[in-house]
């Protein structure tokens, strides 16, 4: 804070004594400081009470008073008082940052970032090469400097905001690389065994008073491709712990082998656990492709056609999986969808072009 001093009635060691003992004969204000103001204030005092020729225990009551009055520590006010006898006035230090000399210009750089776009932005080794070209071969003079660039300073350049103004390149997510399951569509050929998985989650609802929200419950849904076998149940969490468990209930429900096992790209399904369960049934685990919406069809289809008809889309919560379950899922409900339920479903056909 900036301390703006009313000190006018001291004018003695003797009344700076008082004031220290008593602090009451000086009325302040606080004001907006950078340190300028109260530097003007501490010369200021030195001045009007001769710290210069001051015993050296009138010197000790005056650095009191600065103390007090600024709020700096003793080591802070000494190093003022030495500033003020060397030069006779106390002055804010100016900060000087330490900078490297840049060797590249903002023409260099903006001379980069066109060649980089008339070359479609190649890697770093591929732009120097070609600086260094026009620069030997070509003899243009204003590749001389930045032909001696080196490859890691042109990845440096181009994020600095002289290139960044000319070129502004963007570039698509990249997918990030799952090494689980095979991504294809599956071909039953008309056998029973292929396994279309897919989750549908009951909502969540709203946040409560203290901002939590209740989550929902999930529904796992299996479909066979060819005979139409479906089985279903529900889960509190799609984890680990409560997921295993049910999976291995849903495939021993089918009254086949299961030879595969396919399901879109969610985490739940493409991880190490589910391929430990599947390596120990001898189930292959496959995924669906990018961009490829039908690759999953049926069981989408199913979500729909089943589980939204008769579970609705209302909010359920998730403590009730279990209950769903024995009384609903396990007891009845999928006894009814296989063996009750009319289905039709397509027959493929090969024409002549396969």
């Amino acid at each position: 804070m900036l301390i703006q001093m009313d000190d006018s009635r001291l004018d003695t060691i003797v009344d700076i004594v008082g004031f220290l003992n008593e602090s009451r004969k000086i009325s302040f204000e606080e004001q907006n400081q950078r340190g300028i103001e109260t530097y003007a204030w501490i010369e200021e005092t030195l001045k009007k009470f001769r710290y210069v020729l001051s015993k050296k225990r009138d010197r000790g009551i005056i650095k009191k008073y600065i103390q007090k009055i600024t709020g700096y520590s003793r080591s802070q006010v000494t190093r003022l008082i030495t500033q003020f006898l060397q030069t006779g006035k106390i002055r804010v230090t100016e900060y000087r940052r330490n900078t490297f000399t840049k060797i590249y210009s903002p023409g260099d750089t903006a001379l980069l970032a066109k060649t980089d776009e008339l070359h479609d932005y190649p890697n770093g080794a591929a732009l120097k090469k070609i600086l260094k070209r026009m620069a030997t071969e070509y003899k243009v003079q204003e590749f001389e400097k930045i032909a001696r660039i080196s490859v890691s300073h042109i990845y440096i350049l181009r994020h600095t905001p002289v290139y960044l103004r000319m070129n502004k390149r963007y570039e698509k997510t990249k997918p990030t690389v799952v090494n689980i399951g095979e991504r294809r569509k599956p071909e039953p050929n008309g056998k029973p065994g292929f396994l279309r998985v897919d989750t549908v989650h009951q909502g969540d609802k709203e946040k409560d008073k203290k901002g939590i929200y209740t989550k929902g419950v999930y529904h796992i849904n299996m479909v066979d491709e060819i005979v139409q076998f479906e089985f279903i149940a529900a889960v509190e969490k799609i984890s680990e712990a409560y997921l295993t468990p049910i999976l291995e209930i849903l495939l021993e429900f089918f009254p086949f082998k299961i030879k595969e096992f396919h399901s879109d790209n969610d985490s739940e399904y493409i991880n190490e656990v589910v391929v430990i369960l599947l390596n120990k049934l001898l189930v292959k685990l496959t995924k669906s492709r990018s961009r490829r919406s039908n690759d999953n069809a049926l069981v989408e289809g199913k979500n729909g056609s089943i589980i939204r008809k008769w579970m609705g889309y209302g909010f359920i919560e998730q403590r009730h999986a279990d209950r769903i379950n024995k009384t609903f899922y396990f007891s009845s409900f999928n006894e009814y969808i296989n063996y009750h339920r009319p289905c039709a479903f397509a027959t493929e056909i090969v024409d002549k072009k396969g």
